[in-house]
């Protein structure tokens, strides 16, 4: 089809080259580029019989030549004056170079036929299969369409334009965001952004929201922003059939995504998805999102999604509800709060939990790792595999019985949460605990001691933690007396090393006690009466 309708333009522009049309004008008229133009006067030129050979065709194309003769007369008709007298010339002459088309077609023996299944409204596709099923040797698909096309005079239906009443529908879509730059370490990092808009319907009232993924959880939570943003719910929501919402895109039965229904459910709300690749049924959006590229956030570059969002927040209160909506000749906020905001849902008493859920095994640090994150749990937990159940927000942990054992902020990947309740009390050192707690063990020893260990902490300062930890470890091998003599020492002398507290207390130490033996006690026998017993042990033995 595509070389018969070039044949035809080639043909339009030497007859009207003929005519003494310049390249230019017939460029500009038949919207052709004017090296184009100009190539094809010149082949026609340059040949010997200044005739274009005519193409092979299939049959019945003399319809489509016929009909881009009707167009050129249709251009030429321009340019011809038009007297009062005769103010129908020029359809007259298409109208008859349209019968003598349609009396060249292969359908003209089945005109009344088609002509009936016209004024039904059937397509030229319905009305080709009906031919080949009652007559044999019916006239192929495409002279069905081309005289179907003359019949009908090529006009499309306008479309039909579907306003809705307040309350009654959301339309939803994505757009490209602006860019998010960032400086690390002297580099410069560029991140792209979506943007997600909701439109209002009736009154066009919007919200903005950029995420840096389309994920079927940010597009949850973008939408259930802006219904808090509203003030409520309105009863549809139109959206496109995009994979975090749509999992198979069908007309009359798609498949939408579990967690999307649940969403639905819980804020009583209707999704429809639109017929795929028909932007036109959700058209408010689609507007609204070039607005919001176009006047919010074309040349405007942000240091972190947050700040977009804040800019897109002031730009939809300060901006975009302000103007003067285009069709409905009135402003956008004002039409929202005195008419559709009524008319709206009441929102539920809870926000949609949603979370993913699975099970995590319990590292040997005590933690489970949850989107390349880590958190802590009880050490009774090592080695176990628990639930786990997480948002954008927080992360809970489940046992075996589904009783939460742990709750924890969402972190970024490669961080770590962990709660002072999860370390076991054998794996906290005394640095840990503090000087605070050492300083009054140390006073439990003696006020020498305590007054040691004072001194020592403003001398030494955060280094002498770990000496204050090794003088309260000295009470495990030397009594307590000893170790406050030392001190006394120490601080008489100015000595603040612990090795000095060891040496004072080996030069103090007392030598051992000895004891002397004692030859008589009552409760001592004497040797003659141990004789005597040996005595009759051996008798007894030799006379049995």
């Amino acid at each position: 089809m595509a070389n018969r309708l070039q044949m035809a333009k080639v043909n339009t522009i030497q007859t009207l080259h003929a005519r003494g049309w310049s390249g230019r004008r017939i460029a500009r008229e038949l919207g052709i580029d004017r090296k184009t133009v100009q190539r094809h006067i010149h082949r026609a030129t340059s040949d010997d019989s200044n005739a274009a050979t005519p193409a092979m065709a299939p049959p019945g194309s003399q319809v489509t030549l016929a009909c881009e003769t009707v167009a050129f007369e249709t251009v030429l008709s321009a340019e011809r004056p038009s007297s009062p007298g005769s103010p129908g010339r020029a359809g007259a002459e298409s109208s008859g170079d349209t019968q003598a088309v349609l009396s060249a077609s292969q359908c003209e023996p089945y005109r009344e036929a088609i002509e009936r299944k016209v004024a039904q409204g059937l397509s030229a596709k319905r009305i080709h299969q009906d031919l080949m099923m009652g007559v044999e040797g019916a006239p192929s698909y495409y002279s069905v369409r081309r005289f179907v096309c003359c019949l009908t005079g090529g006009e499309a239906l306008p479309f039909r334009r579907m306003e809705c009443e307040p309350g009654v529908e959301c339309q939803v879509d994505f757009g490209k965001g602006a860019p998010v730059v960032q400086i690390h370490n002297d580099r410069c990092t560029r991140k792209r952004s979506h943007v997600l808009r909701v439109v209002l319907s009736h009154s066009r009232k919007g919200y903005s929201e950029s995420v840096y993924r389309q994920t079927t959880e940010g597009f949850i939570r973008c939408i259930e922003d802006a219904f808090w943003h509203f003030g409520g719910v309105p009863q549809t929501l139109v959206l496109d059939n995009l994979r975090a919402a749509v999992t198979k895109a069908d007309w009359f039965d798609p498949e939408i995504n579990p967690k999307v229904q649940s969403f639905c459910k819980h804020y009583g709300i209707a999704a429809l998805p639109t017929k795929p690749y028909t932007p036109r049924h959700k058209g408010k959006v689609e507007r609204g999102i070039d607005y919001v590229q176009n006047n919010a956030l074309k040349g405007h570059t942000f240091d972190s999604l947050e700040a977009q969002n804040r800019h897109l927040l002031h730009w939809e209160t300060s901006v975009a509800d302000t103007r003067i909506h285009g069709t409905t000749r009135k402003q956008v906020g004002k039409v929202f709060e005195e008419v559709e905001r009524p008319t709206l849902q009441p929102l539920p008493a809870t926000r949609f939990p949603f979370f993913h859920e699975a099970q995590r095994s319990v590292h040997r640090d005590g933690h489970v790792e949850v989107d390349k994150s880590y958190y802590s749990v009880g050490p009774e937990y090592l080695g176990r595999r628990l639930w786990v159940r997480w948002d954008s927000r927080l992360v809970r942990i489940f046992n075996g019985r589904m009783e939460q054992i742990a709750l924890h902020t969402k972190q970024e990947p490669g961080k770590f949460s962990t709660h002072d309740s999860h370390i076991s009390s054998r794996k906290i050192n005394g640095v840990e605990r503090g000087a605070a707690r050492l300083l009054d063990k140390a006073r439990m020893i003696g006020p020498q001691a305590g007054n040691w260990s004072e001194s020592m902490l403003q001398v030494r300062g955060i280094g002498g933690v770990r000496v204050l930890l090794g003088l309260v470890n000295l009470s495990n091998r030397h009594s307590f007396a000893e170790i406050d003599q030392a001190c006394a020492i120490a601080v008489s002398h100015g000595a603040y090393r612990l090795r000095s507290i060891r040496s004072l207390i080996k030069r103090t130490a007392g030598k051992q006690n000895t004891f002397q033996f004692i030859d008589e006690h009552p409760i001592i026998r004497s040797l003659d009466d141990y004789g005597q017993f040996v005595k009759t042990a051996i008798a007894k033995e030799h006379w049995t």
